[in-house]
């Protein structure tokens, strides 16, 4: 096992030999559940040396570069402990279907990407057909009508299922007669006639009829997309499921010094080519820029394309249960394996079916204590039966949640699943009372990557409209410091860099953000329109706007 792990030293850290002092901040980090203020944050080069409280104990620094925040809003790193880095840069180069009131809405917006476009594909995502009157899942015929001698491809918004032109299905051999793949769905008319929506499984028949991937596409995609995140204050970041060639990107752009951000990555063990990696073992560089050390695995779908695993009927289709994109042997397999190779295994599972299956089998690896103490997690949690919850606690399994969901699945969700269910859904606070640990992410690009957008959710539980007032289901929203610990000390946490990330004290990474509102002193309702005016990682500046006072 190739296994790389620094050990900082933190005895002989000194204030005289800092070389920088950010002073004139209203500085926030938490250590535990206390909340720590400071005036000034002193660091040299990549480690933080010192805080202090008061503009006169600041005075005694000895830096000799000093820097004055102009009364901005310091804080600590945001880290987003669920995305998909390449997906974020490609769609950053799509079209944006986000937010499409209809079918031809969405398809209409591809007129500006068929104009500018070179690529030989044409991609974009984020359409949801339960904004639209119909609720109906659309047709290729409207995207025919828009682009006909190209293929297109449109992920939706839970990245579950795919909308598709008839000329990417031809280009995939698809037919009205190509079967059903295990653990997916072809979707056919009242005729049988392929619609042009291929959902979990299924989508890999298109995937696979697709350019295939450079290192340098995979570069620029992970470029694009982590230079952004920079800008909204994300200092690290936990890839959901990199395949091979993008766990290859990362290791040239570590080699090259081109990696703005952190990045955690997870394994995507549902890459054909992902053995190779696999088999190198858990690794990190020294200056834990990078680290690949856990798994991702999934096992169903998502609740709003009606692929969740259930325990019973979706409750607006009856007879569907949703499916197991893994079946329960495969599973089972593919987690031993990944365990025996040293890595942290990170599930997916939304309904509750797959909740509990998924806790079964860290039950049944627990009895390797070794297990335990890698921090196995569930990606998502969402939907749960009141019986599981204690078992994160009892297991040691951390629910890597994503607050931005239930804000935007509110509507949705008590559709599929009717109210009853409602009461094991999106239970952050309940995890937290049963002492379960948690981690916070945005499952960017499946909603917004700005964190502010999760913590206001977590602390809200309103859309950024304000709807509903006072919060869907507001047992469950979170205080402040505990939204904040989500995407900082317990993001950390479920990274294995807890004593390196996640808070701002000597010894610590100089990873901060400047902000332009005070997060702990803003109207809840606003916490989301935060604005980021400098993003510092390893104490280098990484991110500036125009009114930065680093500059």
């Amino acid at each position: 096992m190739r296994t790389v792990f620094t050990i900082l030293s933190l005895l002989f850290v000194t204030t005289s030999s800092a070389s920088t002092l950010i002073y004139n901040v209203r500085g926030y980090t938490l250590e535990g559940d206390e909340l720590i203020k400071f005036y000034a944050l002193e660091y040299d080069r990549n480690l933080v040396t010192a805080r202090f409280v008061t503009k006169e104990a600041a005075g005694k620094s000895t830096a000799q570069t000093r820097i004055n925040g102009r009364g901005l809003v310091l804080l600590p790193g945001l880290i987003d402990a669920h995305g998909h880095v390449a997906a974020l840069g490609v769609t950053l180069d799509s079209a944006d279907l986000t937010g499409a009131q209809s079918e031809t809405e969405a398809a209409e917006r591809l007129r500006e990407v068929k104009a500018t476009s070179k690529r030989a594909w044409v991609y974009g995502g984020g359409w949801n057909q339960t904004l639209w009157d119909s609720g109906e899942f659309p047709s290729r015929t409207s995207l025919d009508k828009i682009i006909a001698d190209q293929p297109v491809v449109l992920t939706r918004v839970d990245h579950h299922a795919l909308w598709v032109n008839s000329f990417a299905l031809e280009a995939a051999g698809i037919t009205d007669e190509t079967p059903d793949p295990a653990g997916g769905v072809i979707v056919r008319d009242a005729n049988g006639v392929a619609t042009g929506v291929l959902i979990d499984n299924a989508m890999n028949l298109i995937n696979d009829a697709a350019p295939e991937p450079t290192l340098l596409s995979k570069r620029r995609e992970i470029m694009r997309s982590t230079r952004y995140l920079a800008s909204i204050g994300i200092t690290a970041v936990h890839d959901a499921g990199a395949s091979a060639i993008e766990l290859d990107a990362y290791e040239s752009l570590l080699s090259d010094g081109e990696l703005p951000i952190r990045v955690y990555a997870m394994l995507r063990i549902a890459d054909p080519a992902i053995q190779r990696k696999l088999e190198l073992g858990p690794w990190e560089d020294e200056a834990r820029m990078y680290s690949a050390r856990s798994v991702k695995i999934y096992t169903d779908g998502a609740l709003g394309s009606r692929g969740a695993a259930l325990l019973e009927d979706y409750s607006d289709e009856p007879g569907n249960r949703g499916y197991l994109l893994n079946e329960e042997a495969d599973l089972a397999e593919l987690m031993l394996n990944a365990l025996n190779q040293g890595y942290q295994l990170n599930v997916h599972a939304i309904g509750d079916r797959a909740n509990t299956l998924v806790l079964d089998k860290f039950e049944a690896l627990n009895q390797d204590s070794e297990s335990r103490l890698r921090r196995h997690r569930i990606e998502h949690a969402q939907v749960l039966q009141l019986s599981d919850i204690n078992r994160f606690r009892d297991l040691g399994v951390i629910a890597s949640i994503q607050p931005t969901h239930a804000t935007s699945d509110k509507n949705m969700a008590g559709d599929r699943l009717g109210e009853a269910r409602l009461e094991g859904a999106y239970l952050w606070k309940t995890l937290l009372k049963a002492g379960a640990r948690l981690a916070g992410g945005s499952d960017f690009p499946v909603e917004p990557p700005n964190p502010f957008y999760g913590l206001h959710a977590a602390v809200t539980r309103e859309d950024r409209n304000g709807d509903p007032l006072g919060g869907w289901r507001p047992n469950e929203r979170l205080t402040r410091i505990e939204a904040l610990s989500l995407f900082t000390t317990d993001a950390a946490y479920a990274g294995h860099a807890e004593d390196f990330l996640g808070q701002l004290a000597p010894g610590y990474a100089a990873d901060f953000i400047l902000v332009r509102d005070d997060y702990f002193e803003v109207p809840e309702r606003n916490i989301w329109r935060n604005e980021v005016e400098a993003t510092v990682v390893g104490g280098e500046l990484v991110f500036k706007s125009e009114t930065s006072p680093i500059q």
